[in-house]
């Protein structure tokens, strides 16, 4: 069981749903620890094929939880505890070996946006609205914005994010690069079910594959970048058997039998 979210995993795909709208599903202690365990569940369980989060009520996620922050602003130490920690918990997420979706279905401020930056996709509500908002409060973001949200919308655009603040719209979001896709609140599930019928059909290891390339990618120049490429290539084709069935499934008109 699970105190801050609903999680279950149904056909190839963990389903995770933060369920305390009364806060806004604000991020606890409690909130940490709940998504250190599904992240754990997730690497431990091979059908796993992908990953989703969504928020419950009015909020995907706001932030770190008001009762946290006025222990946190009184003990700069424990303020580090807790970014640090949010850090590894971001850092886990995106490390996951399989792709992960946030379903922003409201608001995702603060802490909350940082960890739908987290993950690979987005797919967003049109009603919904999002942005860092840290510096109107004069308060600086811990949560891994500086080197996320430049890679995903560039320099500028995520300076003014950071330095400006704004709320984005779902629409908005889809413009500045941050979602891959809106849609009316009501579409949102269905948006993603229709990600993850066929991510779900992927084999888990082809989709880690890509993101540790692509991720290997950010710290190694061009020519570092294309080496590491080619020998995730040759170690995934020459080990494992998913390739050769998918071509040779294609060959036959067949669909892949990859479990």
């Amino acid at each position: 069981m699970f105190d801050t979210l609903n999680f279950e995993i149904r056909d190839r795909v963990g389903y995770v749903q933060f369920s305390t709208p009364d806060t806004l599903n604000s991020i606890s202690e409690a909130r940490l620890e709940d998504l250190e365990r599904v992240i754990a569940q997730v690497n431990e369980n091979a059908e796993v094929r992908a990953l989703t989060i969504t928020g419950s009520g009015r909020a995907f996620c706001i932030g770190l939880d008001l009762e946290l922050l006025q222990r946190a602003f009184a003990d700069i130490g424990y303020f580090e505890k807790v970014v640090r920690r949010l850090q590894a918990v971001l850092l886990d997420l995106e490390s996951l070996p399989v792709p992960v979706i946030a379903a922003v279905n409201g608001y995702a401020r603060a802490g909350g946006f940082e960890l739908a930056i987290a993950c690979d996709f987005m797919v967003i509500a049109d009603e919904a609205k999002i942005g860092d908002r840290h510096t109107n409060l004069g308060v600086l973001p811990g949560g891994g914005i500086s080197p996320r949200l430049p890679r995903r919308v560039g320099e500028q655009r995520a300076k003014a994010l950071v330095l400006l603040a704004p709320w984005l719209s779902g629409e908005q979001a889809v413009d500045y690069g941050l979602a891959l896709r809106s849609v009316p609140l009501a579409e949102l599930p269905a948006a993603v079910e229709d990600m993850l019928g066929e991510l779900r059909h992927r084999p888990r290891e082809c989709s880690a594959a890509i993101k540790r390339a692509m991720h290997a990618a950010r710290t190694l120049d061009s020519a570092q970048a294309v080496e590491f490429e080619i020998r995730t290539f040759v170690e995934y084709m020459g080990k494992l058997p998913y390739g050769l069935e998918g071509y040779q499934a294609s060959l036959a008109g067949r669909t892949p039998s990859w479990y």
